[in-house]
């Protein structure tokens, strides 16, 4: 006698697929944000960088954020300075402040004097928000090039932030050589690897050319590898002989106009390069943020992009998670079970993160009374 079972289904529709996963996902967008505010506290440097998205069929950006203990997405509309600080306060709202440290940046930037004149009559010492700021900004310019209202609210926008009290305030940003990453941060430190990748764009035709190119780099990673030394066990003494001896290695003249063009502009950049000196527990590259953006391409590749700001917002969380999780050596299927079953039995990603910080000691040297080299 034969017997058969029958087969159940379940008919659920695309549209409801899409709104199980994007839909009153509150709890895990609160949770993101607390990550990311432990992440921040975590180190007083963090490292950046960015990758396109685009987001119903137009072009936008993810920023990601991280260090040794977590990985954060921020998709935005755009990469300038702004956006820049908007992941670095973890979206919150924009405040601007006129004071000194506005002054400074206006006067890097070459702000004309009659502008500084007129900057300095806006108001002194006062946080101001978005509509504050635009109705100081009309009261006393009028209209005003684009260009100019940049560099002004980009210049309060980078006080305020230096000046907030009641956030973690990072105080050294990694990143590549990008302009819209400096000038936010007290220090910038800046990738080897990144900066050496520009060597590897020169061409030589001739084989004089090929052979000083070649025997400059062989230099130049044997430079690196002592900075990994030092890394390991670093001195007042070992830092003022690197330093000389970038000094020496970026000062060669080699001939070959190309590679003395970029060995000066490597030279350049020599207090960025050298964060390590000061903060050996800072990383020589930006890899960790390269290879988050590379798990954000990957996404991309597969689901094309989100349609809606509610898409959006469940592509960051849940990459900021799923990146966070696989740092901290947490099952991510576990705790997303765990958290959207309502269980909460297992540790947030934020108090791994702010437990694991207090053993790693990312910020020490900021708290260290020795000396460094000065250059």
């Amino acid at each position: 006698m034969s017997s058969c079972r029958e087969s159940i289904g379940i008919i659920i529709s695309a549209a409801e697929v899409s709104n199980i996963l994007i839909k009153e996902q509150g709890p895990l967008h609160e949770e993101k944000a607390e990550l990311v505010r432990a992440g921040l506290a975590s180190s007083p440097w963090q490292q950046t960088d960015d990758t396109a998205t685009r987001v119903k069929g137009l072009n936008e950006h993810c920023h990601i954020l991280c260090n040794p203990l977590y990985t954060a997405y921020f998709t935005l509309l755009k990469k300038d300075r702004q956006s820049v600080i908007d992941v670095l306060s973890n979206e919150g709202p924009r405040r601007y402040l006129f004071n000194q440290q506005a002054a400074a940046y206006f006067q890097a930037r070459r702000l004309g004097q009659r502008l500084m004149e007129k900057v300095g009559q806006l108001p002194q010492g006062t946080l101001l928000d978005e509509a504050g700021i635009e109705q100081a900004i009309k009261e006393q310019f009028g209209e005003i090039p684009e260009q100019q209202r940049k560099i002004i609210k980009d210049g309060a926008r980078v006080a305020a932030y230096r000046a907030e009290e009641e956030a973690p305030v990072v105080k050294l940003l990694v990143c590549d050589d990008a302009g819209q990453s400096k000038g936010i941060t007290a220090e910038v430190g800046l990738c080897w690897v990144h900066d050496a990748r520009h060597y590897k764009q020169l061409t030589p035709v001739i084989e004089l050319h090929r052979k000083l190119l070649d025997e400059f780099m062989d230099q130049y990673w044997k430079y690196y590898q002592q900075l990994r030394e030092y890394k390991e066990n670093p001195t007042k003494e070992g830092a003022e002989s690197l330093a000389q001896k970038f000094d020496e290695l970026f000062g060669t003249q080699t001939g070959y106009q190309a590679l003395d063009e970029r060995i000066s502009k490597t030279r350049e950049n020599k207090v960025a390069l050298l964060v390590v000196l000061r903060h050996p527990e800072v990383p020589l590259h930006n890899n960790a943020s390269e290879l988050g953006a590379r798990a954000r391409v990957r996404k991309r590749d597969v689901s094309l992009g989100p349609r809606t700001a509610e898409g959006v917002r469940a592509w960051d969380t849940g990459q900021t998670i799923v990146e966070t999780a696989k740092k901290l050596g947490v099952s991510v299927y576990a705790y997303i079970k765990d958290r959207l079953s309502g269980a909460n039995q297992m540790p947030s990603l934020a108090e791994i993160i702010r437990e694991k910080a207090k053993q790693m000691h990312l910020g020490e040297s900021w708290g260290s009374n020795s000396a460094s080299p000065n250059f």
